[in-house]
């Protein structure tokens, strides 16, 4: 590729840009947002929110972080040989916003444990380095500290991002990698898409129920096809609505025949949200979840008792049942939804029996295929 030159007015605007036209390009690398904390010599806890961190070598393990020297805990961080980085969850904002704020007391109100040295580690973050610092060194108006790593941990909580002045959330582009584990399983899914299309329009006529095709994407169980009853379960059936693993059909007739590491990350932050919410009809423990997914490989069958459906107005019954790959793997799930009041979710019951006996032809069509 040939280089393009820089035109007169390019070439005269470099060097020529404020310090508001830098932060703007700055902030189009998007990066995640931490909270970096201390003890001073007195044993006073001071924190700071910072995107500043970066890691710099895994061997010797080192990461660094630059603060502003007008920071009001400069002189705490400057004097101290330890520091922790603690990496945020994307739900965490407003501890992100409780850090960046001039208070005489970070800590008043926020939950957090005691680490090496006393350093303050808070807690539900995405992830933890506790650090030792190895040397420090100007930078402007910053200084650059740089630490060894002596202990870290990581939970399964996604991370907070910051770009464009702004927070975002971090998910796995649409167009990435199929899930892992289940890569070569994936190639059988576009043939199991149009034999499904065409088994759904029967089935909508035959049960009289609005009929859903889910599959595993990069942000979980998601529709991408509806074939409404003739009284549809709602006046809205919206394509790429995404369904929790834990508590749906279709996520659980999904994620019964995936593997663990594909369904891992979602089920541990739902889990977490179900105890957060304390509903009783909702599994908390992953004991029970790991019951309900042996339960529904013995029946092939994943029933969703009554529950809002989308938009909280209906109250909804749903059977879904796995479309296998040749090696044994979930590519799609069939699902009946319909109001409660009218549907029978029986496992055993003649719509539960229609969906697996579909989903077996489709699943020996893709063997033969």
């Amino acid at each position: 590729m040939n280089a393009v030159p820089l035109s007169e007015h390019e070439r005269s605007a470099i060097g020529t840009f404020d310090k508001r036209q830098l932060r703007n390009v700055l902030g189009s690398f998007v990066t995640g947002v931490t909270v970096v904390t201390t003890v001073d010599t007195e044993g006073k806890m001071h924190g700071l929110t910072a995107n500043s961190f970066s890691s710099v070598s895994l061997d010797p393990p080192l990461v660094l972080w630059s603060q502003a020297t007008s920071a009001g805990s400069h002189s705490a961080f400057r004097d101290s040989d330890r520091f922790a980085i603690n990496i945020l969850a994307e739900d965490q904002y407003g501890v992100a916003n409780h850090f960046a704020t001039r208070s005489p007391d970070k800590f008043s109100g926020i939950e957090y444990d005691v680490g090496v040295d006393g350093l303050p580690v808070l807690r539900d973050c995405s992830a933890w380095l506790e650090c030792k610092v190895v040397a420090s060194y100007p930078g402007g108006d910053h200084v650059i500290f740089l630490g060894s790593v002596e202990r870290i941990r990581q939970s399964a909580r996604r991370p907070l991002v910051f770009g464009g002045g702004q927070y975002l959330v971090a998910d796995p582009h649409d167009l990435g990698h199929a899930p892992v584990g289940t890569q070569g399983a994936m190639k059988s899914q576009p043939h199991a898409v149009r034999l499904a299309s065409r088994s759904i329009l029967r089935l909508a006529s035959t049960l009289d129920k609005s009929l859903a095709l889910v599959a595993w994407g990069n942000h979980g169980p998601t529709v991408i096809a509806w074939q409404a009853a003739a009284t549809p379960v709602a006046a809205d059936l919206p394509l790429g609505l995404v369904l929790p693993v834990t508590s749906s059909a279709s996520g659980l007739a999904l994620a019964a025949f995936l593997p663990p590491e594909a369904i891992d990350r979602f089920v541990v932050a739902e889990l977490r949200e179900n105890a957060r919410r304390e509903s009783q009809d909702l599994p908390v423990a992953a004991e029970t979840f790991s019951g309900m997914l042996e339960s529904v490989r013995a029946s092939s069958v994943a029933t969703r008792r009554p529950g809002p459906f989308y938009d909280d107005r209906v109250l909804a019954n749903a059977i879904s049942v796995p479309i296998l790959s040749p090696d044994g793997v979930a590519v799609l799930a069939l699902t009946a939804i319909g109001p409660a009041e009218q549907f029978d979710a029986a496992t055993d019951g003649p719509c539960a029996q229609a969906l697996k006996a579909t989903a077996q032809e489709i699943s020996v069509a893709l063997r033969e295929a």
